[in-house]
């Protein structure tokens, strides 16, 4: 079973699926219910996820694995409810189906769609997150499992582009960290954030202007060759970059040329990166 989202059933079930569960849903709901077919409560389940009520559709699902836990259904319905609760913006319920259908049926042809969803259940809710970090942490990490565990798999292509997105946005808030530092002058706070952006997320597309920060706090601080020798490596790797002028003007500003000089971390950046020297 592929689950890419809600079947609508035919309408020809309507008139026997509707009232038995329109009861089963209302007061003394759970005496119904017991009574009910597994397919007729799972069907009204997809009839509910179909017509946009996630939340009821996620509670049907569930009395399916509760009423019948060793049938066919039961099976299903613990994907489609990790599915519903997801539509539903329910991540932490979300998560929680998700992996209980990893944990149950792990060879499952559906355990990859089930790791995918919990990723997502982290990844949906990044822009959601503050100074916090925690939650992009464990979207990266959920995503990776999508890519290793399941390279083959339908739902690998698009944890990778997602991977990549997770990536750039941790680089991102460390710079927005790092800007804050910079404007108010605490410069070597400033520099950590920027490092980190150009040794740990160099691959994302804020490592130019992570460069241009550290030119600018280096020399705020009077430490000329820290800062000429980020000047070169954002010369040498991003020469037609806006930031590259910014720096270069910077640097010329005070009689200094983009070229590496000294010790200190960003050297050793220069020595990999252009030179291609590890030791």
């Amino acid at each position: 079973m592929k689950v890419k989202g809600p079947t609508r059933l035919g309408s020809h079930l309507l008139p026997f699926v509707f009232p038995l569960l329109l009861v089963a849903c209302g007061g003394g709901g759970q005496d119904a219910l017991e009574n009910t077919a597994p397919e007729t409560i799972f069907q009204r389940a997809e009839l509910e996820l179909a017509d946009g009520d996630a939340d009821v559709a996620a509670r049907l699902f569930g009395e399916v694995e509760r009423l019948y836990p060793y049938s066919e259904f039961a099976k299903r319905s613990l994907i489609m409810q990790a599915f519903a609760y997801h539509q539903d913006r329910d991540y932490e319920n979300a998560r929680a189906a998700a992996q209980r259908f990893i944990d149950f049926y792990p060879a499952d042809e559906d355990a990859a769609y089930a790791q995918y969803l919990l990723a997502l259940s982290y990844y949906d809710q990044i822009d959601q997150v503050g100074r916090d970090q925690g939650l992009t942490f464990q979207a990266l990490q959920s995503l990776r499992t999508v890519i290793e565990r399941y390279p083959d798999s339908e739902y690998a292509r698009s944890s990778i582009l997602k991977f990549d997105l997770a990536f750039d946005h941790l680089a991102a808030k460390e710079m927005e960290i790092g800007r804050y530092y910079l404007k108010r002058g605490h410069y070597p706070a400033a520099i950590n954030r920027f490092r980190a952006v150009v040794e740990e997320f160099q691959t994302t597309t804020h490592t130019p202007e992570a460069l241009l920060r550290l030119v600018e706090a280096y020399l705020a601080l009077g430490l000329t060759d820290e800062a000429q020798t980020a000047g070169a490596i954002l010369g040498f790797n991003f020469q037609s970059s806006p930031f590259y002028d910014d720096a270069f003007r910077q640097l010329n500003g005070q009689g200094l040329a983009p070229e590496a000089r000294g010790q200190g971390f960003l050297r050793d950046v220069y020595r990999r990166t252009i030179q291609g020297r590890w030791l």
